[in-house]
Formats: C-alpha cells, sequence, structure tokens
C-alpha cells in the first residue's frame, strides 16, 4: 500500500559558544547580536531554528559527504559549515510514522504511529508546541502527512500547506517514463485555514520545490519580534521522479554507478517484496533500469538543493544567517537498486540510515560525527541548544554533548522495527537483521562490510555474536511490548 495513498558568522571559538546549560545560551544569543546589521529581528537569547526534511532521500546523496557523481552545493555548504551526523538512523522507515518520530521525540511504540494512518497519543508534547510555548514564532511549510492539522500540532502559521486530499481529487498521472503515478494522488495545496487549492494543481508537479522554497522564504523574512521555528517539508526526491524543468539532461545515466549492492531481486521476501513501492520497477532489476532511476531520483535532488541555497540565502539577505541553527534530515533513505529493492521498507543502511546536518551558531564546522542517532533525538537537542526545557517524557536524547565535544556517542545501541516483519539491532560495528515472518536472520559486520553484502548468520564462527545481539534485540522488545517478539 502506498504511504501517500493510504489515508529530505560563527564565533572564533564555536565550541564555547556552544553548552547545554541555559546561561551560557543566553550569553550566546547576546554574542550574536552585538554586531551590527540589518536583521528581520533581534533575539538576545535564543537562535532561530530552521528544520529542513526531504523526503526518501538516501544518507550517501549529498557530495560533500562522499558521491562524487551527484551535485548538491548547497547541502554541501551546510556539511562544510556544520556537523554531519553520520550515522543517524530512521527506525521506522516509512513516512508517516518517521514524522512522528520527529514531531514527539518518541519511539513509534510511544507516541502511538507505527503505521500508515496512525494518530499521535493524546498527551504528548509536540515539538511545535514546545517551540511556541518558548516564545518562539512557528511555522510549517509543505508535506503534511501526520493526523490533525499544523495549527493542532503547534504551528501558528502555515504556508505552502501540502496535504491529500482524499480520493475525489485523484486523476491518472504518469512519471518521465511513461508509468503510471501512484505516489502523491490527490495531494493538493491548502491555504492557511486548510481550504483546497485545486487552481494550483494535484499531486506533484515537476518543478514544486520551488513553491516550497517560495513559502519558506516568505516566512523567514516575516517582522516579528519572536525568533523564529519554520518547520520545511518537501516532497524531494519521492516518487513519482518528475525531472524538473531544466534538469533533463543534468544527469547522464550511463555515467552514473551502481551502488556495490546492486542485485537483480532480493533474495528472500523481507516483508514487502512486491509492495507498491517495488512495484515502481519491474523485475529482475537492471542496471540500466537502475542508472535510469538514480538519474531522475539526483535531479530531483539537485533541483531541491538549489532550492534549499535560496531559503539560506534568504538567511543571509535577512541578516540572519549567524543567528539561525540550520538542520537537514530527511524522513528515511531508499533503496533504488540496492539489495534489488526499489523502495522503502527495510532495515540496510541505505534506507534506515537518513544525512543529519546541524549548521549554525556554535556547531563545530565541517565535522563528522559517528555517534548513532535517531530522528527523535532532534527535539531535545534543539531544545538544549535553545535553552528550553527537556519535556521529561521524550525518548529521544540530546545530540548537545556530541556536538560540544563532551561525549562521543548517547546510544551504544539503535533498534528499528517494520511492521511484523523486520526487526534490528545496530552497535558501533554489529547488526542483526531478524525477520520474524520469513524465520530469517542477517547479520553484518559493518566496518568490514559497509554495504552489506556479506551475511555472517550461518557462519559458526560468528554464532556467539548472534546469539548476544538476539538476547539483546528481544530485551528491547519486551521492554516496548513489542508483539513481533518471537517465543522460541
Amino acid at each position: 500500500m502506498s504511504d501517500l495513498n493510504a489515508m529530505p558568522c560563527f564565533g572564533s571559538q564555536p565550541m564555547k559558544m556552544l553548552s547545554i546549560v541555559r546561561v551560557t545560551l543566553l550569553a550566546i544569543g547576546a554574542t550574536l547580536c552585538a554586531s551590527p546589521s540589518t536583521v528581520v529581528s533581534q533575539h538576545p537569547t535564543r537562535p532561530n531554528v530552521l528544520l529542513i526534511v526531504s523526503d526518501d532521500q538516501r544518507p550517501d546523496t549529498i557530495g560533500a559527504l562522499g558521491n562524487a557523481a551527484i551535485r548538491t552545493p548547497h547541502l554541501d555548504r551546510l556539511v562544510r559549515g556544520g556537523t554531519a551526523f553520520v550515522r543517524a538512523v530512521s527506525p521506522n522507515p516509512i513516512c508517516t510514522p518517521a514524522r512522528a518520530e520527529i514531531m514527539t521525540g518518541c519511539s513509534g511504540f510511544r507516541n502511538g504511529v507505527v503505521d500508515f494512518g496512525g494518530k499521535i497519543a493524546a498527551g504528548l508534547p509536540l515539538w511545535g508546541e514546545t517551540m511556541r510555548a518558548a516564545g518562539y514564532r512557528t511555522g510549517h511549510v509543505g508535506k503534511w502527512h501526520n493526523d490533525g492539522t499544523p495549527h493542532e500540532a503547534g504551528y501558528e502559521q502555515t504556508r505552502g500547506w501540502f496535504a491529500s486530499g482524499g480520493g475525489r481529487w485523484q486523476i491518472p498521472t504518469f512519471d518521465s517514463k511513461g508509468r503510471p503515478v501512484t505516489g502523491y494522488r490527490g495531494w493538493l495545496f491548502r491555504d492557511d485555514d486548510g481550504t483546497p487549492q485545486p487552481q494550483r494543481g494535484v499531486g506533484l508537479s515537476p518543478n514544486i520545490s520551488e513553491s516550497f522554497a517560495d513559502a519558506a522564504i516568505e516566512l523567514i523574512r516575516e517582522e516579528s519580534d519572536q525568533p523564529f521555528f519554520v518547520h520545511v517539508n518537501f516532497t524531494a526526491p519521492h516518487d513519482p521522479l518528475l525531472v524538473p524543468f531544466g534538469f533533463e539532461s543534468a544527469y547522464d545515466p550511463g555515467e552514473i554507478p551502481l551502488s556495490k549492492n546492486f542485485l537483480a531481486e532480493h533474495p528472500f521476501d523481507h516483508g514487502n517484496l512486491r509492495g507498491r513501492d517495488e512495484q515502481l520497477l519491474s523485475w529482475p532489476r537492471t542496471p540500466e533500469t537502475i542508472q535510469e532511476e538514480l538519474a531522475a531520483y539526483y535531479a530531483v535532488i539537485s533541483h531541491m538543493d538549489g532550492q534549499i541555497g535560496r531559503i539560506l540565502d534568504a538567511l543571509q539577505q535577512a541578516g540572519a544567517a549567524d543567528e539561525t541553527l540550520v538542520i537537514f534530515t530527511s524522513d528515511h533513505g531508499l533503496a533504488v537498486g540496492s539489495h534489488g529493492l526499489r523502495g522503502k521498507q527495510s532495515m540496510y543502511e541505505h534506507t534506515i540510515g537518513v544525512p543529519l546536518v546541524f549548521s549554525g551558531p556554535g556547531i563545530p564546522k565541517n565535522a563528522r560525527s559517528q555517534a548513532q542517532c535517531y530522528l527523535r533525538d532532534l527535539y531535545p537537542t534543539v531544545c538544549e541548544l535553545c535553552g528550553i526545557d527537556v519535556p521529561d517524557v521524550l525518548e529521544g536524547r540530546s545530540l548537545a554533548p556530541v556536538l560540544a565535544g563532551k561525549s562521543e556517542s548517547v546510544h551504544s545501541t539503535v533498534f528499528g522495527y517494520y511492521r511484523q516483519f523486520q526487526r534490528m539491532i545496530r552497535t558501533d560495528e554489529w547488526k542483526l537483521i531478524d525477520y520474524p515472518k520469513a524465520n530469517r536472520r542477517q547479520l553484518f559486520h559493518l566496518p568490514s562490510d559497509p554495504h552489506e553484502m556479506r551475511d555472517l548468520a550461518d557462519d559458526a564462527a560468528h554464532a556467539p555474536m548472534l546469539d548476544e545481539l538476539q538476547q539483546r534485540l528481544r530485551r528491547w522488545q519486551r521492554s516496548v511490548h513489542d508483539s513481533a517478539l518471537r517465543t522460541e
């Protein structure tokens, strides 16, 4: 079933500027505002926050993080000017649960959203609500894929609000390869009061990222005495891959290298082998088909990158860049040929992994962190960096100590889950994927096998590690009352 039709001036001593204690953050704000400049608003105590989330973006699709085939100059700018967490994960790699985790700072087992259509548990303080209560002007831009509305989640303003309009708006459309579109059918822009705007088009359009950037820039430029928290949700590079105008020849498919773990087909049913995402491409996958898909995928990302550049330029033009914390991430990754898969819904690194970059006041520049972290960690991290009390109910952990150089990690182990079909545990070196329905396990040693090509589950030499990880996974499953817990 489709996830879309079932209803991505630092100071000279930045480490001193970054603090996990509130009193130091007050001093940071004063320092940032000391130099004269024309700004939209002055915030002597707290930085602005700009959260940018893409949709279905693999963690290896940023040039500055090692992909020589893709052009992302503006994301590269963020990477060079900030800290990239290269082991960040989306533990339940489908859109709605991933976004609920960002908004609640909790796992799906706690917030109640473990699949499409789930409603966020009542009583949880949502990120937008917490920022608004702390005196921030809160705004939402772009994709809305959770229950309720942005206003009900603490966002005072919306611009470019984009959400499902239901079956009545669905019309037959086709992607750049002439294939029937099955994602984002019937989606519409909405006014701030929620009124549909079908005159702006139905579903995705090739250059839709420009509309989201326009909306974000409008919110950034709005005059206010409050610092802003602007949450921007792009739809790129989710299918349908409609190549933006002017990007038709941006990438030559024949020059795009295949992932090292490319396969014609996945070796067994992992729980979504014939799901909607997998039906987007025919079987067996061929190198030519995947390269063509990657060329379109990269073009959509590069176009979005240009729109992110416009947003960053708007911050500069407003004089607010030096007092704005920018976070870029995605809701989850994507296979696009890796392991014989096309879509998400897997526990492999290309899919649970997400790009995650922090940039702004006090953030170390051009730094890489190996600290394991979740999307749910963004909420408490930003609260701590902004001097806001972190709600006690959050399960996420602040990454501020890592950014401050006071700790190398906050999670020794991370866990993943997809419906009743897959469970995962990952340590610094090892990953175990358990398939309860298929009665299979995979064991990977990530330092020596980062592309997960050598399954060691049946290697007797690694039986003790397999057993240890299985026991740790089961303890975690019991702690969250996971109904997929194996009983043998």
